[in-house]
């Protein structure tokens, strides 16, 4: 068996990966990074239309599917994941969202010192390179580039004219002061390209004589001894070997990937990796708990003004001239992330104020993810409930480490979730009735004006609710019982090993959860002492 070494090992490209690996590179110690997917040179992940292409199963998508969900008709939920060097940053909709400041400070109260809003909005701010300019609220500078749709769709601009006919504010920075209102999106974009975690942090590095990138490389266990972690076991290519790490193992990996990994290598909880015949390295009972998602359901109405996104002959000619448009200008349809506006609804009393219903508006039809593809032309708004209060897991399937680990997301197992997006869905409603959808509203396709009672509504969410994509918890920050890191994001019980991605989240932000991701690497870098 072949056999590596280096200072540090990071388990995954992703979001927060590419963050430490240009940090830890930048020290002079030596970094090796690890990820089980191919580099990122297809052309679908840096056009911004592409996503249409990636979200859909293949070589850089994990492409998993949950256990079948109880409260949602035991259907089978598709879970897109990304699986290259930016990981889900790579196949994502772009969208540049932080959350609120109550979300951060929910989780300092919770005992988790350095994670109140205070502590982490200036690393937002830094990592920022807004194109709008600078302000209280914004930064530039930093490596991650921030900007403004370049060709906006006139249907989005209509969803966002409805807002004072529902009783909400037009807000122009969703990472602002406040985000309640409807507007548009920013998005990590640069030159209208599709700007991943990947092309932010790890591109302008990889030259670095110290920095080694593993791609295609899928991790088979953490190597410990004495309760340190002290490398990984890979395979590529076929052929197993050991990587040592002189300092630390971070693991990288997700809110799926990285529980899987623990698991797989004895630190879990007790009972269950026996039951696999797993010898137990550490008892931590936390792994794979506390799994959190923003479920969401749509709203569609066909769009008789054609200016949608769709499949007919009538958009093939605008087609030919979006293509050129791009080529020579970067502008035009194929630089859009399709969820150009947006906005946050609070339907409930919150203590802090926060809005609990996000909204995604597309201009154009999306039916499972964009697998089933619909004719004509349409409008879709997407709805998702921010905090919900349901917990699933994730579990091994096997000890076999190449096999899909199980999903139970348990959605919907906690009635007030429920009741929230049946409000929501109203919300959705009244925002294609009102009078700026009124020239282009040729009614509503799905679910259609026969689903109207709270019964039909909730009968409707069960049998097509979807992720939006956001799992986070699964290794959560904390000091209780079920806390599998610490504040400083090392693992209870093991030395040597850290993780840094959405598995850390005690709770959802109440929004996107790539940016926070990646804030979440460069606040572990600054804990690690090294700068």
């Amino acid at each position: 068996m072949l056999v590596d070494s280096f200072d540090y090992v990071i388990v995954g490209a992703g979001s927060a990966g590419c963050v430490l690996a240009n940090r830890l590179s930048s020290t002079g110690k030596t970094v090796c990074v690890l990820e089980a997917g191919p580099e990122d040179k297809s052309p679908l992940i840096h056009i911004p239309m592409g996503i249409i292409g990636l979200i859909r199963e293949g070589c850089h998508n994990w492409g998993y599917n949950t256990e079948p969900e109880a409260h949602l008709n035991n259907r089978r939920l598709y879970w897109p994941r990304g699986k290259t060097l930016g990981g889900s940053s790579s196949i994502n909709a772009m969208v540049y969202i932080r959350g609120t400041p109550a979300d951060y400070n929910q989780w300092e109260a919770q005992g988790n010192k350095g994670w109140g809003w205070n502590d982490l909005f200036p690393i937002f701010k830094a990592l920022e390179n807004n194109e709008r300019a600078a302000n209280s609220w914004h930064g530039q500078g930093g490596e991650l580039n921030v900007a403004d749709v370049r060709s906006i769709n006139p249907l989005a601009t209509r969803f966002v004219n409805a807002a004072a006919e529902v009783g909400l504010p037009i807000n122009d920075d969703f990472n602002g002061e406040t985000q309640t209102g409807l507007g548009y999106y920013q998005v990590t974009q640069k030159e209208g390209m599709r700007f991943s975690s990947a092309k932010a942090f790890l591109t302008p590095v990889k030259q670095r004589s110290n920095l080694t990138i593993l791609t295609e490389t899928h991790v088979k266990r953490i190597v410990i001894e004495s309760k340190r972690a002290v490398g990984v076991e890979v395979i590529s290519k076929g052929q197993s070997r050991i990587i040592h790490a002189h300092s630390e193992v971070l693991l990288c990996g997700g809110a799926v990937n990285s529980p899987q990994l623990l698991l797989l290598s004895g630190i879990g909880p007790r009972t269950e990796l026996e039951k696999l015949g797993i010898p137990v390295i550490h008892d931590l009972a936390g792994v794979g708990k506390n799994l959190q998602d923003h479920l969401d359901i749509t709203v569609m109405i066909r769009d008789k003004s054609k200016q949608s996104v769709g499949i007919s002959l009538f958009a093939l000619p605008r087609v030919f001239v979006d293509v050129f448009r791009f080529i020579f200008q970067r502008r035009g349809l194929l630089t859009s992330n399709i969820a150009e506006s947006g906005g946050f609804i609070q339907m409930s009393d919150d203590p802090e104020g926060r809005p609990n219903i996000q909204l995604h508006f597309l201009p154009t039809f999306l039916r499972d993810h964009g697998r089933k593809l619909t004719m004509g032309h349409g409008c879709t708004i997407h709805l998702c409930q921010l905090r919900p209060k349901s917990r699933g897991e994730i579990r091994l399937s096997s000890t076999d480490p190449l096999a899909a680990p199980q999903i139970l997301a348990n959605y919907l197992s906690h009635p007030d979730d429920l009741s929230v997006l049946v409000e929501g869905f109203k919300r959705a409603r009244q925002i294609f009735k009102t009078k700026s959808f009124a020239e282009v509203n040729d009614g509503e396709v799905f679910p259609g004006e026969q689903v109207r009672s709270d019964e039909q509504i909730i009968a409707f969410i069960k049998e097509n609710a979807e992720t939006i994509y956001h799992p986070v918890g699964t290794c959560k920050m904390g000091h209780d019982d079920m806390a599998v890191v610490n504040d400083q994001l090392c693992v209870h019980g093991i030395a040597s090993l850290r993780i840094a991605d959405a598995s850390i989240m005690p709770t959802l932000v109440s929004g996107n959860t790539n940016a926070p991701c990646m804030v979440i690497a460069e606040k572990c870098f600054r804990m690690m002492g090294l700068s």
